[in-house]
């Protein structure tokens, strides 16, 4: 753990490996739940995109979705954990916001459009953080497997966040 003194340097304070585990664990089951729900969700949305880009994105980030829970998957079983859906409800109620919002535009297909797109970048960066957290504390449990697969999640957050951010530009642009 890392605290700021008085003089603005930085002090780390030790977290044992099984107080680090468990918060690892207690992360990734909230990350896991969200993703699980979102790929539930994914192709409701489709049907609710009119512009044909955002239709291959969102298929797209289904796809990565699926694999970066089936890396997530993996990690557990290196951790020798299961999954757990306790404490997600804040993620799961974000995701349900963006839906809400969605619906709230089915009058107006290219506000809907710029509705999904919105979210969807915005809950990808929320997994690009998490991922990267995760990273960091991957590194100090000494996993380097651990660390290959959240790096492997967050790069594919990270490019289907790009491909979302392009094609806000373009829609909005043209």
């Amino acid at each position: 753990m890392i605290d700021k003194t008085e003089n603005n340097q930085f002090l780390f304070l030790p977290i044992g490996p099984e107080h680090l585990k468990t918060y690892f664990i207690s992360h990734l089951d909230r990350i896991y739940c969200a993703k699980s729900h979102l790929l539930e969700r994914l192709p409701e949305i489709i049907d609710y995109a009119h512009f044909n880009d955002l239709k291959h994105a969102i298929a797209e980030t289904m796809d990565d979705v699926e694999k970066q829970i089936i890396r997530m998957e993996a990690i557990y079983i290196l951790l020798n954990a299961e999954s757990s859906v306790e404490s997600c409800e804040g993620l799961i109620g974000t995701l349900e916001d963006a839906f809400t919002a969605i619906h709230q535009q089915s009058e107006n297909s290219e506000l809907r459009d710029l509705t999904i797109l919105f979210y969807l970048t915005n809950i990808k960066s929320t997994e690009m953080a998490s991922f990267q957290v995760l990273q960091m504390a991957a590194v100090k449990l000494k996993n380097k497997e651990i660390s290959q697969l959240l790096k492997e999640n967050f790069d594919e957050a990270r490019a289907d966040r790009m491909l979302l951010l392009l094609i806000t530009s373009n829609y909005i642009t043209n």
